[in-house]
């Protein structure tokens, strides 16, 4: 893991087409803005969690078990 300190207002870029402010330092949370193209998806990680086991409880729940494909992705 990268571990960057940056002050409010400034920034990191990732792969040159997604860029990530500091908006805003009050306490102990920090405001961060995401710039990124339209096809990109942005969740909070907590958000991105529940969406992908909503999608592996209903895939299971679909065909009875889970497909090969995923089962190399999750580990399993």
């Amino acid at each position: 893991m990268l571990v960057l300190s940056r002050k409010k207002n400034e920034s990191i870029v990732i792969n040159d087409s997604i860029s990530i402010v500091v908006v805003e330092i009050r306490g102990d949370k920090v405001r961060l803005g995401v710039e990124a193209p339209k096809d990109v998806t942005v969740h909070r990680k907590e958000v991105y969690d529940a969406i992908k086991s909503f999608d592996l409880k209903h895939e299971v729940a679909s065909d009875g078990h889970l497909s090969s494909e995923n089962s190399s992705e999750n580990g399993t």
